[in-house]
């Protein structure tokens, strides 16, 4: 991580760990972004958590292309590897780019009341939950890089939006873990609003050892995020 200040020495390590919440216990659950995202600074490591092949390819291939070289850390669950909606077409693959930050094409940012910024797995959750209930004025934003953070797409994203539009940041880690103990400061600093947090309460342990448990913690902050007011614990 800190390398090339230290010694003036570049790497194009590429690490990829698996990082994700399944109902599997807390040693399946935690690749320690938290703890990545806090020796990042000057641009020293790209941190990246893909919710798409064509995205994690392009962000492989910029890797390759770059003219300078940087470490490379790629968060993602198991489960992405087999989820019907976690795919692309061969247009996609052979064409475009890497984007730090994919936006919502399902929503108007102009006419939305609320908008839930989240990485990784958990927007498949909430994309499911917000088609069955039929919303239609939540727009869901994701965060395919962490790391260089990606303020300046994030403004010019959310400029379509209504003074008023509620922001959220939403994530499956606990509270004092995930991208939220670094991006509650960098959110905050390019929007000049703070987003209110949803997701786990603060916890010593990654997550519950128990699968019951976790598909209650699930359903309650996906619930929470889209405003779901049916949700019973």
């Amino acid at each position: 991580m800190c390398g090339e200040q230290k010694w003036n020495r570049s790497s194009g390590l590429v690490m990829l760990l698996p990082h994700g919440y399944e109902g599997q216990g807390p040693e399946h659950s935690s690749a320690r972004l938290e703890r990545f995202l806090q020796l990042c600074a000057e641009d020293n490591v790209v941190v990246a958590n893909c919710t798409t092949p064509a995205s994690f390819f392009h962000l492989l291939r910029r890797q390759v292309l770059w003219r300078v070289r940087k470490p490379l850390i790629v968060l993602s669950p198991k489960s992405l590897l087999r989820h019907p909606r976690c795919t692309s077409t061969l247009d996609q693959l052979a064409n475009g780019s890497f984007q730090p930050i994919l936006g919502d094409e399902g929503v108007d940012l102009a006419a939305a009341r609320r908008v839930v910024l989240c990485s990784g797995k958990i927007y498949y959750d909430l994309l499911a939950a917000r088609e069955e209930a039929g919303i239609t004025d939540i727009a869901l934003l994701r965060f395919e890089q962490l790391h260089p953070f990606p303020g300046g797409q994030l403004k010019e994203l959310l400029a379509p939006c209504r003074p008023g539009t509620e922001l959220f940041w939403c994530q499956e880690e606990p509270r004092n873990m995930g991208a939220w103990p670094m991006f509650d400061e960098w959110l905050t600093e390019a929007l000049g609003e703070r987003p209110r947090f949803i997701g786990r309460r603060a916890s010593a342990s990654t997550a519950t050892g128990s699968p019951r448990r976790h598909e209650t913690e699930q359903r309650s902050l996906v619930a929470q995020a889209l405003d779901l007011a049916c949700f019973v614990p």
